[in-house]
């Protein structure tokens, strides 16, 4: 086999391959012969057929399958030559496979870059430290209880935090619309669920009043049919009921799937939980700094296919979270390529990393990390077991223990400052409405 191999640019190979037409035929010649041992042809007995007829009948198409796996294994065999890492696929040229010459092509290609990551013993790091104390359980077990308010009927008009439930119908120039009526609807005012013109009319109602209330919809409104126009909505109220919190007892704490052990049993859970949580967060700001420093002092020439393939992956799992339903709806490209070029040249620095410092995933990281993985679970043996029977799924775990220890062997060369926090910091908890 002859190879002959062009650099076309910082990463582009051109590699021109000829397969000795004697191979060629030979791999035609043994493949009809196979063949003959067991073809139907009409007129003759099950593999009885002359070696001519069955190559007449059989030999374009035999030729074809020989060609394409001789592309691919010759190519294969070439790059080894030549010692290359193809970056993706090869774009096949200018083939010549006519019976009785050499099979001639040309493949065009980017290798994955040639480079070393610099020292990580320069890389400064703040780590974040911070406990759980009863004071951020006593926090989470307050929105715990906001999560499950108790609503009680009342006499009174109606104001902000109660639940109040409605019949309604809606008329756009005297004519209903779709959508625009509803009976028995619940909602809590000032939750924002309805649009603040039709809260506003419903407040200060008593539980069987009715109001005529006017609602001008935005212009930007969901549905084009009333999107921009004003709409007359009759309203009843059917219920006006007000809100309290339940008390930690033990209903309370059978709510949230702890039958023994009381209010200390769901304390520990809930410590248990955040600690976690915590644990995460803290993970988290040390893979972003980490990530971000790897890829601020390892400037590397990036293949051009695999960042389009990374654009083309982000743009369509963007439009598949958006209900997009054919490519005419994908994205613009344009918001991807700086995300998805810092995404390849990070999958290409930890790979290096991972290799040449000889990095082999923990069993023990890959267990805890399916542990945490199935834990949310209330069938968490049933999904462990899943998980394990499942290769993607068990690679993706196991690329993110290893992903855990580079970050840990980086950080435990790095320059560390601790910095004290605390888990509110840490997890945003108590800093958006609702908490």
């Amino acid at each position: 086999m002859q190879v002959s191999l062009t650099p076309v640019g910082a990463l582009e190979r051109r590699l021109e391959v000829a397969v000795p037409a004697q191979r060629v035929a030979g791999e035609i010649d043994q493949r009809l012969k196979n063949l003959a041992r067991t073809a139907r042809l009409k007129g003759f007995r099950p593999g009885k057929a002359p070696f001519m007829v069955v190559k007449q009948q059989f030999g374009s198409q035999v030729q074809s399958e020989v060609v394409t796996d001789l592309l691919r294994e010759s190519f294969a065999a070439a790059v080894n030559q030549e010692k290359l890492r193809p970056a993706t696929d090869p774009r096949i040229e200018s083939v010549s496979a006519e019976a009785g010459s050499d099979l001639k092509y040309v493949a065009v290609f980017e290798v994955l870059p040639e480079f070393k990551v610099k020292p990580v013993d320069g890389i400064e790091i703040e780590k974040p430290e911070a406990t759980v104390g009863e004071a951020d359980v006593d926090a989470m077990l307050e929105t715990m209880r906001k999560q499950r308010p108790v609503f009680t009927a009342v006499e009174r008009e109606a104001r902000d935090t109660d639940r109040v439930e409605v019949d309604f119908e809606g008329r756009i120039g005297g004519e209903t619309f779709k959508g625009g009526s509803g009976t028995g609807i619940p909602f809590v005012l000032g939750a924002g669920r309805m649009l603040k013109e039709f809260e506003d009319g419903v407040r200060g109602a008593r539980a069987g009043e009715s109001r005529s209330v006017k609602v001008d919809f935005p212009a930007d409104y969901g549905s084009a049919d009333v999107a921009g126009k004003t709409a007359e909505f009759a309203v009843t109220v059917k219920k006006v009921e007000e809100q309290s919190l339940p008390a930690v007892d033990e209903e309370f704490c059978k709510a949230f799937g702890i039958t023994e052990g009381g209010v200390e049993a769901l304390r520990v859970e809930v410590r248990k939980s955040m600690e976690r949580e915590l644990a995460d967060a803290i993970r988290n700001r040390l893979r972003v700094q980490v990530m971000d420093a790897l890829h601020r002092e390892n400037a590397i020439e990036l293949p051009k296919a695999m960042v389009e393939e990374q654009v083309q992956s982000m743009q369509v799992d963007m439009a598949r979270r958006m209900g997009a339903k054919d490519a005419s709806q994908l994205p613009p490209r344009e918001g991807f390529e700086e995300p998805a070029r810092r995404r390849v040249a990070l999958g290409l620095i930890v790979g290096e990393l991972i290799r040449s410092e000889g990095i082999k995933v923990e069993r023990e990281r890959v267990n805890a990390r399916l542990a945490e993985a199935v834990g949310a679970y209330p069938n968490a043996d049933e999904m462990r077991r899943q998980y394990l029977q499942s290769p993607d799924a068990m690679r993706q775990i196991e690329s993110a223990a290893l992903e855990d220890q580079l970050i840990d062997w980086i950080v435990g060369k790095a320059k560390v400052t601790v910095k004290p926090a605390s888990f509110g910091e840490l997890t945003g908890f108590g800093q958006n409405a609702g908490q």
